[in-house]
């Protein structure tokens, strides 16, 4: 049994999935970067209780932007609103830091790694959510 969106409603277009599927994707690759580096920054100047709850913020972070991705794919405008510009803003942080922090080579390696993947997904999905096919979904 499939699911038949109600009559009057906009099919979901594949560049919202697509957008989904990017997001999705770039959401765990930026939390391993932000946990490897904030992990490797706090151990030489902070105690574990700090990196709890780096930890705890960042699974608390990714769960909300978990939630907000199903709510975008339901088409709600609000939620890609919010996405945009929360990734936007990761996307402006990552590559600030990238640049302006000294790190050892493995954590730089990784930082860097996911960090630019995780970039162009979230940038290539919020493109996709922005095309005009799209822009009819969303009426929520």
């Amino acid at each position: 049994m499939t699911h038949q969106p109600p009559s009057g409603a906009p099919a979901r277009p594949v560049d919202v999935d697509t957008g989904f599927w990017l997001w999705l994707i770039a959401l765990p690759l930026m939390v391993i970067g932000y946990l490897v580096d904030a992990s490797f920054t706090a151990s030489k100047h902070s105690s574990y209780f700090v990196i709890g709850v780096t930890v705890l913020f960042a699974v608390t972070v990714s769960a909300v932007v978990v939630t907000f991705l199903f709510l975008m794919r339901s088409g709600y405008r609000w939620t890609r609103t919010v996405l945009t510009g929360g990734g936007l803003a990761s996307v402006i942080y990552t590559a600030a830091s990238l640049f302006s922090t000294d790190r050892e080579t493995a954590q730089a390696l990784i930082f860097a790694v996911t960090g630019i993947v995780g970039s162009v997904l979230i940038l290539g999905g919020a493109f996709l959510l922005h095309r005009p096919d799209a822009q009819g979904f969303f009426t929520k």
